[in-house]
């Protein structure tokens, strides 16, 4: 998996993801049910509003969870469908926050310095 290449990386990702049997979801139907149960937790509601300033929605894992039934018991091919859309979607919008920091190989040659010594003054 090529994880310096972002579009790659979906396209490694969701080869795998939906090339999984045609009779089975992305996931276990489980899955999503626990997503969803987490994403109403108390400890996430708090964690989300503080980290963005507003509840998190949590309707696309109940979605989820009823598409992947729904797959499952009628073989649906709205549902999965549906279901791999919404997948690919989630899949996308990870892709979109690229990291902000750039991985150093080595430490700095002044790394032993004080921070004040040795720079030159702006």
């Amino acid at each position: 998996m090529d994880n310096n290449n972002g579009t790659g990386l979906v396209v490694d990702i969701s080869s795998q993801l939906f090339g999984a049997g045609e009779g089975e979801p992305p996931r276990a139907c489980e899955d999503y049910w626990h997503e969803w149960k987490h994403c109403r937790s108390l400890k996430n509601l708090f964690h989300h509003y503080y980290t963005y300033g507003e509840a998190p929605s949590c309707q696309q894992w109940k979605a989820d969870y009823s598409m992947c039934r729904e797959w499952e018991k009628t073989r649906s091919t709205e549902a999965k469908d549906a279901l791999r859309q919404s997948e690919k979607n989630r899949l996308l919008e990870k892709q979109k926050h690229v990291s902000v920091w750039n991985i150093r190989k080595s430490p700095p040659k002044d790394w032993y310095l004080p921070l004040d010594q040795g720079k030159p003054k702006e």
